[in-house]
């Protein structure tokens, strides 16, 4: 089976919830003094990471994935439960003298987010070369240390390897003329709306403009669905109904776990995008990266009801 090399941070996410909204106790007039403490009687930790976490929805639906990244000295529990969950460890290398990325994350009742992140090992994410991988029939590149993500890509492109190009939580590692060459060299682009806000300013370019260098160029819009922009056409991807609003961390990786499940198996974009919207609904019921739990059929019967055909 085609194996799908998933580049970005492995980490602990400690995930707390805020009962009240940010916006009642954040001061426009005073942000230059910003001064702020939340009660957060609700705290979580859980595995989680880009990698880690596009792996474990990835592998629900059947797929092959290989998670490459680097980890810390406290990494055995997490190591474990992707033994568990027979998720290969090959592409992961562990630095006894630093830590896992941690992500503290705070959610209000409006499901904004604060998050602090320590990087880590991740910082040495360079060090996991594609090259050591064979097989591989796409990949992504998505949250990790800087010289990691330009490493990662140009070895996507050295070994003709298609790949996704996500920039997430790492945008303001890079100006305009970097994302220009992550664009170029990718087939395609997913991005959340206000990462994709950000592309164009730095980039100078516009949706037709960088839609023309990839094959496809995704934009997330949370509730509002999804956007493909590809071969001069754009789809609108509708959102799924949740079964119930939970934790929206970990939702944009489950898209991209449905990203890579659709192109892997030549499913068309608009198809792809579906798979990837539902994964998300999935997702944000249940609290947590990786807590979520289905089998192939029963995502397949999910989407016949929810979109009326079959993939």
């Amino acid at each position: 089976m085609s194996k799908a090399l998933i580049c970005g941070s492995l980490a602990y996410d400690t995930i707390m919830v805020f009962e009240d909204s940010f916006s009642n106790h954040i001061l426009p007039n005073q942000i230059h003094k910003l001064n702020v403490s939340f009660f957060v009687p609700n705290m979580t930790r859980v595995v989680g990471g880009v990698a880690g976490n596009i792996a474990y929805n990835l592998k629900l639906l059947g797929g092959n994935p290989v998670p490459m990244g680097a980890v810390g000295q406290d990494f055995e529990p997490y190591r474990q439960h992707l033994i568990g969950l027979g998720i290969p460890l090959d592409g992961i290398i562990i630095k006894d003298d630093m830590f896992t990325p941690q992500a503290f994350i705070t959610t209000d009742q409006e499901n904004n987010q604060i998050t602090a992140f320590h990087p880590g090992a991740m910082s040495l994410s360079h060090e996991c070369k594609v090259s050591d991988h064979k097989d591989i029939s796409i990949g992504i590149v998505g949250p990790d240390g800087r010289e990691g993500m330009i490493s990662h890509a140009q070895g996507f492109v050295d070994a003709g390897i298609p790949f996704i190009f996500d920039p997430g939580q790492a945008m303001p590692l890079f100006d305009g003329e970097d994302l220009k060459k992550f664009i170029a060299q990718a087939t395609w682009m997913a991005v959340n709306d206000y990462e994709y806000e950000l592309v164009c300013e730095r980039t100078r370019w516009d949706a037709k403009e960088i839609a023309s260098h990839l094959e496809a160029l995704i934009v997330t819009r949370g509730e509002k669905g999804s956007e493909i922009y590809t071969d001069g056409t754009v789809y609108h991807i509708p959102v799924v109904q949740a079964e119930k609003l939970v934790d929206p961390t970990g939702c944009g990786d489950a898209y991209r776990a449905g990203l890579l499940y659709g192109l892997t198996n030549d499913l068309d974009m608009q198809t792809t995008g579906r798979i990837a919207s539902l994964l998300g609904s999935i997702k944000i019921a249940s609290s947590g990266t990786q807590n979520h739990s289905f089998t192939l059929d029963e995502f397949k019967q999910k989407f016949v009801k929810e979109f009326g055909y079959k993939f």
